[in-house]
Order: structure tokens, then sequence, then C-alpha cells
């Protein structure tokens, strides 16, 4: 299936860098699996946290439909516990396309000239052919960013294949994870060999967690690593082309 995502201008930068392989989403509906006594439902908010609660034992059996444990409702009594079919997010397979933050700088019959902010100090641009009509109106030239929520298919530039998922705790991560989610890597500064740091753009961090935990809280608001929510974890190759050009 493909679908959008959205992603930050240092992680776009990462995704081309070739040093992010890993993403993670906060779980925020689940769709139910329909049964003879209930139709399909969507969980989210209180509900979705209910079913949640001392979650177990996800396993994944067919596409982006998963199956695990949580606390039985009181109406379950005597049982403890009870299962949950839902589908949350992508399956190994999909294909994803980038969104990120853009704005059109010309266009001609068929073809758009896109300019993209996380690339912006690079000058990158690409041209981008079978321009759709319908979307030629509201697509003004313009020096104003668009927000990559907004990014059609068409203008997308990279394009990613889930190749793994996995349900956890966000503190879960491990560091060999915090790594592949993008963090850069050098040696202490004014050494040879010395001690390796992960960097952003300002900082410089002693691990990778330490990183990530940062960069999690600049992207999810202050505490959010604290809540430790339940993500969805996915892994991923990644081409440097729009999808409809990509690989199949």
């Amino acid at each position: 299936m493909d679908r959008p995502i959205l992603f930050s201008g240092p992680m776009v930068r990462a995704l081309i860098a070739g040093h992010k392989t890993q993403t993670r989403r906060v779980i925020t509906k689940a769709r139910t699996l329909a049964i003879p006594d209930a139709p399909a439902f969507t969980l989210s908010g209180d509900e979705l946290a209910r079913a949640m609660q001392n979650a177990s034992d996800f396993r994944r059996f067919d596409g982006d439909m998963w199956t695990w444990k949580a606390d039985a409702f009181e109406h379950q009594a005597p049982a403890s516990r009870t299962n949950w079919h839902a589908h949350l997010g992508h399956a190994p397979g999909d294909r994803l396309w980038v969104r990120e933050a853009w704005r059109c700088n010309g266009w001609a019959t068929d073809v758009a000239t896109i300019f993209y902010r996380a690339s912006e100090r690079d000058g990158y641009t690409a041209m981008c052919e079978q321009y759709p009509v319908a979307d030629h109106e509201p697509l003004r030239i313009t020096t104003t960013w668009r927000p990559g929520i907004h990014m059609p298919r068409w203008a997308s530039r990279l394009t990613l294949t889930v190749t793994d998922v996995r349900v956890e705790r966000l503190q879960d991560i491990s560091e060999e994870d915090c790594i592949a989610e993008g963090a850069e890597i050098s040696h202490a500064a004014g050494t040879i060999g010395g001690p390796l740091v992960y960097t952003d753009v300002a900082n410089v961090y002693a691990t990778p967690r330490n990183w990530y935990r940062t960069l999690w809280d600049s992207i999810n608001g202050a505490g959010a690593w604290d809540a430790n929510p339940w993500i969805v974890a996915y892994s991923f190759t990644v081409e440097r082309q729009n999808i409809d050009g990509s690989k199949r």
C-alpha cells in the first residue's frame, strides 16, 4: 500500500545522507477487526489508552493487523486479560512517500519546479512532470514555504519501503536503534580517534539515546519522552526519487 509520511527538515536531510533507516510514530488510533458479534470500530483517545492498559504480547499476523493482550474490562470478569485485534500503522512492503516543507518556484504546461526547505542551503530543485491540472490554481508561485502536510504525491522526492515493523514502548529503543533514527556520529572536538559523540545542528550528546530523547521532545513537546507512549517502530530502505518512478 502507498501512503504519505511526514518528516521534519533535519530528518529529511538524514534520509538523504543515508544514515536514517528507522522512524517511530505514536499510536494514536487503531481500527479493530470486525467479528461476528461486533462491527469494526476505531479506538482513539481514552478508549485506545484503555485497550493498551498493561498491554503485552504484540504479534503481527496479517499485513498491518496486530493482536495483543491487555487488562480486561470490568464486564469481562472473572477474566483478568483480554485479546485485541486491530490495524496499527503500516506493514512490511508498504511504500511511503515523504512529505516535507516545500514551495513552487514555477511551472509550465506539464512541469513544475519545486524547492525543498530541507535542501534550501544546497539550492536543490526538482522538475515534477505530469503536473496535475487540478493542482494548478491553488499552487501559485511563492516565496512562502508550504507545510509538508500539504505536499502532493507528485512533488515528493523520497520514497521509503517498509522492511520491518515493531510495536513497543518509546523508551524500549536501543542505542543501535537511536543511531538508525539518524544521529550524526563524530569524534569529540579536538580529538583524532577519540570518544564518539552524537550531534545535531546545535548540540553534542554523549550517547545516541540522549540525542534521541532531545529530538523526540523537540518534535512532540516537552515531557513527550517521559510519557513513554506506545509507538510503532518502522525500519525501511530509502529511494531518492518520486514514488511513481521508484522500483515496484
